[in-house]
């Protein structure tokens, strides 16, 4: 297997992208009164060759997040001796759940009841139990996935009561190009239907919201995994 080296383009750019976001990170955190550690970079690997996870890694990422299990598959074989996690971050097919049930770490867009079944009745026997996070149309957006946030609630007992999953928390897409002030106002949505959740005694602790353009008002309202693509990576190929 070829190996990139380390002081490559592709590491030396991957590093220098991830010193700058992990002091932006810790501003936005400090601004919210909030510690860094408490929020985890997802580094959105999708249209990303092996090799520059593999560069991401050496910088220190161990979090990377893949949406189409086509492209993901030969990529986690090319990487499976280095300790990663992987997440599915894309749009869950029915009829692909089973090898997201059996490679990945994380699935971040259950919304349907039906699909968090399948994930657990194909999570492999010997494998820990799968980290998942319902998606919440939190924008009512009319063309986006996610559960109505109406049925959040509901959908987070049902699928907490699954064998083979752990309900760890809640995640959501917001629309591009808003402003500061809407975006605050939709994730700190999130945040209390979050809460809410948990005043039914269940013990959400993940916050799946923000990118890379909007990741510092996702911090400022409780963000505790942000999904970053373009500010590590650059354009995808």
């Amino acid at each position: 297997m070829l190996i990139a080296p380390q002081n490559s383009p592709a590491a030396s750019d991957v590093a220098a992208n991830l010193a700058q976001l992990r002091a932006e990170v810790a501003a936005a955190a400090r601004d919210a009164g909030r510690s860094e550690d408490c929020i985890t970079v997802l580094a959105v690997s999708k249209g990303h060759e092996a090799t520059r996870v593999r560069a991401a890694a050496a910088a220190g990422l161990r979090h990377f997040g893949e949406s189409y299990v086509d492209e993901a598959l030969p990529k986690l074989q090319a990487l499976e001796e280095l300790d990663l996690t992987w997440h599915f971050i894309g749009r869950l097919q029915a009829n692909k759940t089973r090898p997201i049930a059996e490679h990945f770490d994380w699935v971040h867009g259950i919304d349907r009841l039906k699909v968090a079944e399948r994930l657990s009745a194909q999570r492999p026997h010997y494998a820990p139990q799968l980290q998942v996070c319902l998606q919440v149309n939190i924008a009512a957006e009319v063309q986006k996935a996610g559960v109505d946030p109406a049925h959040a609630r509901e959908l987070a007992v049902a699928v907490h009561a699954l064998p083979r999953l752990r309900l760890r928390g809640l995640m959501c897409i917001l629309p591009a190009g808003r402003g500061a002030e809407a975006d605050l106002s939709d994730f700190a949505a999130l945040r209390g239907l979050q809460l809410s959740i948990n005043r039914q005694g269940l013990a959400l602790d993940t916050l799946s919201m923000g990118m890379s353009g909007d990741f510092r008002t996702a911090i400022a309202a409780g963000s505790t995994l942000i999904r970053i693509g373009t500010a590590l990576f650059g354009p995808r190929s």
